[in-house]
């Protein structure tokens, strides 16, 4: 499963854990501005905003997990099985395969205004990328530097959730994720007054104890309820280096170890990586599961006019400094 957030101090940052029990050795993906991107409903994008994210690139076609715009707007898609439905092609409708949902917003679109209007006549349609790679069943967020929105394609049709917290995750839906928020209403990061009996002289023996209850196990709605509590009381410096190193730490709360979610086969969900992007300058930072050192790309580094693919390939060996 996976976890998706946004965060603030002078800039925005936007990214997610991906966790998975396989890799399709993804890379750091910038598309430039004048690469074609050809979408199965027949519309062709020649000159368009530059994409930087993470992305598994097949047949010269980058499979984005996640991604920001050169203007900020950012993206990501996470796993919705049970509940994903992709709909038969609507001739009056932009017809959209789930693959190419983040390419179809984020080069067109520069804030959440300009996706909402796109987003009015959208139709999710089950178009596999190829016989190997079928649809998968995902959500997406959706964030500027202002605001978020969640994305799910249901049976029920389109549904698109403000989204206060800035965080999601996978299953249940986003609707009962925000409601369950309200049976944790008595969570504080201050220590626990006695309500328990006036008759009982209780008192806190533990630092943290404010937090009690707060869910710890590893399903998406328990991660939902613990990476928005962190994100809500977080607290970062302003700098560049204290906003992401704040931001991975989020994230880091409802990671994944590898042995605690057995997927059968000896296989077991782990957070493959995790990643950070900076809204307003355009750098993606990422760790990997063997490699907690942050590494950066920055898209602005590259020359966005350009039309063929950059890709950086994951560094995933561990860089240890030795102090002595």
């Amino acid at each position: 499963m996976c976890t998706a957030a946004t965060y603030k101090t002078i800039d925005h940052y936007f990214g997610r854990n991906l966790d998975l029990e396989y890799s399709y050795h993804e890379t750091v993906t910038i598309t430039p501005q004048n690469y074609e991107f050809i979408f199965r409903n027949g519309k062709k994008l020649s000159k368009h905003y530059a994409l930087i994210g993470m992305a598994y690139i097949s047949d010269n076609y980058p499979l984005y997990y996640d991604a920001i715009n050169e203007k900020g707007l950012g993206m990501a898609g996470l796993n919705f099985p049970g509940n994903a439905f992709y709909f038969e092609k609507n001739p009056n409708k932009d017809n959209v395969a789930p693959f190419e949902f983040i390419p179809w917003i984020l080069t067109q679109c520069k804030n959440i205004q300009e996706a909402k209007e796109l987003l009015k006549n959208i139709n999710i349609s089950n178009i596999n990328f190829s016989q190997e790679l079928p649809a998968s069943p995902l959500h997406w967020i959706i964030a500027d530097q202002n605001e978020s929105i969640v994305v799910e394609s249901i049976k029920d049709g389109l549904k698109i959730y403000d989204n206060p917290v800035g965080i999601l995750t996978n299953n249940p839906t986003f609707d009962y994720q925000l409601f369950n928020l309200n049976n944790y209403m008595s969570l504080s990061i201050e220590q626990p007054n006695n309500n328990f009996s006036s008759k009982l002289d209780l008192k806190p023996y533990s630092r943290g104890m404010g937090g009690m209850g707060l869910p710890g196990d590893l399903s998406s709605a328990s991660r939902f309820v613990k990476a928005v509590f962190t994100k809500m009381n977080s607290l970062s410096g302003t700098s560049e280096s204290e906003s992401i190193s704040q931001f991975f730490h989020i994230l880091s709360s409802v990671a994944q170890q590898r042995g605690c979610v057995h997927m059968g086969h000896n296989q077991f969900e782990i957070t493959i990586y995790s990643s950070c992007c900076n809204m307003d300058k355009g750098i993606y930072y990422y760790t990997t599961y063997e490699n907690s050192q942050i590494t950066a790309v920055n898209m602005h580094n590259e020359d966005l006019s350009r039309s063929d693919l950059i890709s950086y390939p994951l560094i995933t060996s561990q860089h240890i400094l030795n102090q002595n």
